[in-house]
């Protein structure tokens, strides 16, 4: 069995409303992408929310997946009122061939080299360095498989400053990968609390199949006690909001990471947190910044 793939080139003001037409006139898929995705005119977009962003690419390109035999032109004419273009924009068409799409899938994850000790490897593959410290990790429902910068910054910093016997609570655990990574770096008592159930079960799961010993719960019941190290890798807004609440849990001498922030949202949180801990940028990549410090 085939599809048929097309390319259409418009820009931010109609994908929107040209992918929703052309899913209701029948593609089996439809996505938005960067036309100019990976040529130095490449626009990224971040937002999160309660964030005022850019709704799109000025230059923007939808992909539609549809069944063989589909007329393309005839489906993009029939559309394009719908999405308020006047003209039909111009596309490009390709049969897709039937494929093993697991297959397909695990190839485009590979081992990802932290540091020179510290692994993340999907179950597929065979540990690049038996002598590392190996996080095995498969992308699922909940976030955080080690390729983000947000999460890289955090594992470094994890890295940095753990030490045999501390006690770390990771606040919105996600996929659990800062909580394993503390336990296979020494760390002693480990929590990791989400709303999201199905990350808590997800973190729970990956903890068993890395063979450590944390703790999972749904951050919605009380959490108990402080802690050495608290890391939170969420969003600068929940993370201004839950403040009072995430300085509670770190012990006087304790340290606290906080990630998922923007660089340019860097000072916000730095200032929203100077009531209770002082923070500074203890590293930055890709646009996005690690902030840590110490609770005096």
């Amino acid at each position: 069995m085939s599809w048929l793939s097309i390319s259409i080139e418009t820009d931010c003001r109609h994908a929107e409303a040209l992918a929703d037409a052309l899913l209701e006139a029948g593609a089996l898929s439809a996505s938005i992408e960067d036309a100019d995705a990976g040529t130095p005119d490449e626009t990224p977009q971040f937002g999160e929310p309660g964030s005022v962003t850019t709704p799109g690419w000025e230059r923007s390109r939808v992909i539609a997946l549809l069944e063989s035999g589909t007329d393309a032109g005839r489906l993009i004419a029939a559309c394009a009122p719908a999405a308020g273009l006047d003209t039909i924009p111009a596309f490009t068409q390709e049969e897709v061939a039937e494929q093993n799409w697991v297959q397909l899938t695990q190839s485009q994850f590979d081992p990802i080299r932290v540091s020179g000790r510290l692994w993340i490897v999907p179950s597929w593959h065979q540990a690049p360095d038996p002598e590392a410290i190996i996080l095995v990790l498969d992308p699922g429902m909940a976030f955080g498989t080690g390729s983000h910068p947000t999460t890289r910054l955090c594992l470094e910093w994890l890295e940095r400053t753990v030490h045999a016997g501390i006690s770390i609570l990771d606040y919105g655990c996600g996929s659990g990968i800062l909580a394993i990574a503390a336990a296979k770096l020494g760390a002693g008592d480990v929590l990791g609390v989400d709303i999201d159930l199905q990350a808590v079960s997800a973190a729970q799961s990956n903890a068993e199949r890395n063979e450590v010993k944390a703790r999972f719960e749904d951050s919605a019941g009380k959490i108990k006690g402080q802690f050495d190290i608290v890391v939170a890798n969420i969003l600068s807004n929940p993370l201004k909001a839950l403040a009072p609440a995430i300085c509670s849990h770190v012990r006087p001498g304790g340290r606290l990471a906080l990630s998922g922030i923007l660089a340019g949202q860097a000072d916000d949180l730095i200032a929203a947190y100077s009531p209770y801990l002082p923070l500074a940028v203890a590293d930055t990549r890709d646009g996005w910044v690690c902030l840590a410090g110490m609770k005096v």
